[in-house]
């Protein structure tokens, strides 16, 4: 019991540190905590299945956060050449739905042309978005329990309502991506995502190529299932090549 609780406690400091300095090596925690690599290893090993920092070579980072990412000049202009070619692909009177996010709400003030266009969204913030398009587009929510890590409506009641309709397109984010299986989330709630891809003829994905280097442990949506990766230009010629070995398109901005 008193191990049990010396571990938490330890791990509880390490987040602490990880949150504080934004980066810490093992080397650095073994000496800090009188304690063996191997104990700190397994230590970063859970803290990142539970979400709470990523790790890499020799150590762990902290995680990125959307306000850190909005108030980035370069990201940002990547997310909206990212939605700018995502809504190219929106055809006039599509029905189409949008998951939460930066990534995907960024392609909505591109869609302003398109007409008749039906959208439904398991997020406020895309919703209100939504609301402030001239073109006007009939916005249908999926309704849900809101879920407070991804800041969107999840669960069976947000499921059945996307199963009610049929959808042409889906544009879904992610917070990494794995070259081998696809897009990877630290939210155990995967399912909405999968139903949004279900209901749905074509399935886009938006993400920055950065996302590559995450390595995160939840499996959200295999590649057999994704069309096409909406991406910018830094993606490596290899990642790209293997994705696309998947028979997913590759779009780069």
């Amino acid at each position: 019991m008193v191990q049990k609780r010396n571990t938490q406690s330890r791990r509880r400091a390490i987040v602490d540190k990880v949150i504080a300095f934004q980066e810490v090596s093992v080397e650095q925690l073994k000496d800090e905590f009188n304690t063996s690599e191997v104990t700190i290893r397994k230590d970063l090993s859970a803290l990142e299945a539970n979400g709470l920092l990523l790790r890499k070579y020799g150590g762990a980072v902290a995680l990125p956060t959307e306000s850190s990412e909005l108030t980035n000049t370069d990201v940002s202009k990547t997310k909206q050449a990212i939605g700018k070619a995502a809504a190219a692909l929106i055809k006039d009177h599509n029905r189409i739905v949008i998951d939460s996010g930066s990534t995907t709400s960024a392609l909505l003030e591109h869609a302003q042309s398109v007409r008749g266009l039906v959208v439904m969204t398991n997020s406020i913030s895309v919703a209100n978005r939504i609301l402030e398009l001239e073109n006007e587009p009939t916005l249908l929510m999926t309704g849900g329990t809101w879920d407070a890590q991804s800041h969107s409506l999840q669960g069976q009641f947000a499921e059945n309502m996307l199963r009610a309709y049929n959808f042409d397109q889906a544009f879904l984010g992610a917070s990494g991506l794995d070259v081998e299986r696809g897009t990877t989330t630290f939210n155990e709630l995967t399912n909405l995502s999968r139903t949004m891809a279900n209901v749905s003829q074509q399935v886009i994905v938006m993400a920055e190529s950065e996302k590559l280097d995450r390595k995160i442990p939840n499996l959200e949506l295999a590649w057999e299932h994704i069309d096409i990766l909406v991406t910018d230009a830094d993606i490596n010629i290899d990642s790209e090549r293997k994705i696309t070995a998947h028979n997913v398109q590759v779009i780069k901005v």
